[in-house]
């Protein structure tokens, strides 16, 4: 299973290629991060990939107003691979090379609501299950009396170790739907009790109005009479 590391974002403007002692995630196979993006801010994060390795990111904005958010996924030449304009959520696979990859999420459109963003990242062909088979490979000896094949063991363990990832990453996902939907759940019902209060003062307004108009007509028979 991947490891989930904590990751400090570096806000920027334009930048190509990561300044000394910038933050980054380790390789490890799946990564995923929550953080609140002010607004009229915007933060870049950074990823060290290899050649023909795999990256996949998706993010969703969990909270704020609009549930939208400028993402930008910039190459280690600092070309544009990924440009998402206005959008609440994004899956993009990009095939790799040698460098450090840049991605931003961009709320500065927004001049008063902050966002709550969630993005996961999916690195594959990181090198990593050439180091585990050397690993194994020295735990495991007298293969020869024990009947035993080295690569179907590490072929089964692979798929179960892929499985877990996999079941990790979709309850990841669906926590981050259910955050989404609890937000906006919760807006709708704020905003149901604010109109409610308002239709509530409207009507005594007008019940009172109602009243004294009465209580004005009732008022001047009585002086008309006499």
């Amino acid at each position: 299973m991947g490891s989930r590391l904590l990751l400090v974002p570096l806000g920027c403007l334009a930048l190509l290629l990561p300044p000394p002692g910038a933050a980054e995630f380790s390789p490890s196979l799946d990564s995923d991060f929550t953080f609140t993006l002010p607004a009229g801010r915007k933060e870049c994060f950074y990823q060290p990939m290899r050649k023909e390795a795999s990256l996949e990111l998706e993010y969703q904005v969990l909270d704020g107003a609009g549930l939208d958010i400028d993402f930008h996924l910039l190459s280690p030449k600092g070309e544009t691979l990924v440009f998402d304009e206005r959008k609440s959520d994004g899956v993009h696979t990009v095939e790799t090379e040698d460098g450090d990859y840049m991605f931003c999420f961009d709320n500065t459109f927004s001049t008063i609501s902050e966002k709550v963003i969630f993005f996961e990242l999916i690195l594959d062909n990181m090198g990593e299950d050439g180091q585990d088979e050397e690993d194994w490979k020295k735990y495991v000896t007298g293969t020869d009396l024990l009947d035993m094949k080295l690569e179907d063991i590490l072929e089964s363990i692979n798929s179960v170790k892929a499985r877990l990832s996999k079941s990790v990453q979709i309850q990841t996902l669906l926590r981050a739907f259910e955050a989404r939907d609890r937000n906006i759940q919760e807006s709708n019902f704020d905003r149901v009790n604010f109109w409610s209060m308002v239709n509530l003062g409207v009507m005594v307004v007008v019940s009172a109005v109602q009243v004294y108009m009465l209580k004005s007509l009732f008022e001047d028979k009585r002086k008309s009479r006499t």
